[in-house]
């Protein structure tokens, strides 16, 4: 076999995250690897050229989808076309599953490349069958929870538990996060509440409203508050404007015109030095567990998609650090309890008894391999080792 070709597909920041560790580690293994397909910035740092812009796939939901089907679909057919033209030695999607088992099932019906995801599809939470439905397209799956693997193996799949890369991410030192505060003219006594809206516009737009009037009121007790937003790049133009219209002004950290370990510091130091966060409930609460912040954990749909999808949930908490620990230290305004009241007695509770939730995280973080070989690697070897 000549050079490794492989194609990998993105679609937000999170898979950008994995696939650009995902890509190290093969390159690590197979030095002579090409890469082709869509990613983001950090996946393009790692050599690959993106054929579009990945923020274009950045949509959730059912609502959200709709306005954006036939240019998704014309997406879905020419990615697809792309991988049957250039016969990679496999294809790799990661997440974004909306998009990514479309273009698996194209790929699939005219071609033998070999199909590998990663990022387990959550059939723990909702929708169990789409187990045995992806199963017919997709070969392999590159779990980064430990619980993951026999939800697909049983349906035939190879499946392997690689582990997060967020439990290997350094995080910001003592002196770092002191000097964070002293940067931003944040007092060492100052509580500091980090807020994390989001990193789609639809999130953005949902939260923000409720976060704002929420802040304000937890800061009326508090006059020495403060709020720092470390801003998506994708988003931070719209997060700026959101919070125009808040009460109380965050401190937008926007990453935008800034080289990527630059604006990762910055985002790691103010995650290490806020006290406690409200988070939009996502991948977001592995990176708070991993840096030990408490967190409050949030989240709303369209009406129209939480309308169909709240019927087909199958679990009782949406966070991450809940499932993975095991536990429900966690505080959630989820759906229609997302409300201002609800939000502001949540992070009430966890400002005042913050302490329970920090031995949940860091199970959570050993859980998820911290200490051990890193997950890119790991994921590299399973997909090296099944071709």
């Amino acid at each position: 076999m000549g050079a490794l070709k492989v194609f990998l597909l993105a679609g937000e920041p999170s898979g950008d995250v994995l696939g650009g560790a995902l890509m190290a580690g093969l390159r690590q293994l197979s030095p002579d690897v090409t890469f082709d397909g869509i990613g983001g910035p950090l996946m393009q740092a790692k050599g690959l050229r993106s054929r579009f812009d990945m923020f274009e796939l950045s949509v959730m939901g059912i609502a959200e989808v709709l306005p954006n089907y036939f240019h998704l679909k014309r997406r879905i057919a020419e990615t697809a076309q792309a991988v049957i033209d250039t016969q990679p030695d496999v294809l790799i999607t990661i997440d974004a599953p909306d998009f990514s088992f479309r273009v698996a099932k194209l790929v699939k019906a005219s071609s033998d490349v070999r199909t590998v995801h990663y990022v387990a599809p959550t059939v723990w939470a909702w929708r169990p069958g789409r187990a045995a439905k992806i199963a017919q397209y997709i070969d392999h799956v590159l779990a980064l929870f430990p619980f993951e693997p026999p939800y697909m193996t049983t349906h035939g799949m190879e499946c392997d538990f690689v582990g997060h890369p967020v439990a290997t991410v350094p995080q910001a030192t003592d002196a770092q996060r002191a000097a964070f505060r002293a940067r931003h003219g944040l007092e060492a006594a100052d509580p500091l509440i980090l807020v994390l809206p989001g990193s789609r516009r639809g999130e953005v737009a949902r939260m923000g409203p409720v976060f704002g009037a929420a802040l304000e009121r937890v800061r009326r007790a508090r006059p020495g508050m403060k709020l720092v937003l470390p801003a998506a790049g994708s988003v931070a133009g719209a997060v700026i404007e959101e919070v125009r219209h808040w009460p109380v002004a965050p401190l937008v950290l926007d990453p935008r015109g800034q080289d990527l370990e630059a604006a990762q510091a910055d985002k790691l130091a103010a995650f290490g030095a806020a006290d406690i966060a409200l988070a939009t409930s996502g991948t977001v609460s592995l990176e708070l567990a991993a840096a030990g912040t408490p967190m409050v954990s949030a989240f709303d749909l369209h009406w129209l998609s939480r309308a169909i999808i709240t019927r087909m949930v199958t679990t009782d908490t949406g966070s991450l650090v809940n499932l993975v620990s095991d536990t429900r230290t966690v505080p959630e305004v989820i759906g229609r309890d997302m409300t201002v009241e609800n939000t502001v007695a949540a992070l009430e509770h966890l400002l005042a008894d913050p302490e329970p939730q920090r031995a949940a995280m860091a199970l959570t973080m050993k859980r998820l391999g911290q200490g051990g070989e890193d997950p890119g690697l790991r994921a590299a070897r399973a997909v090296l080792a099944r071709i």
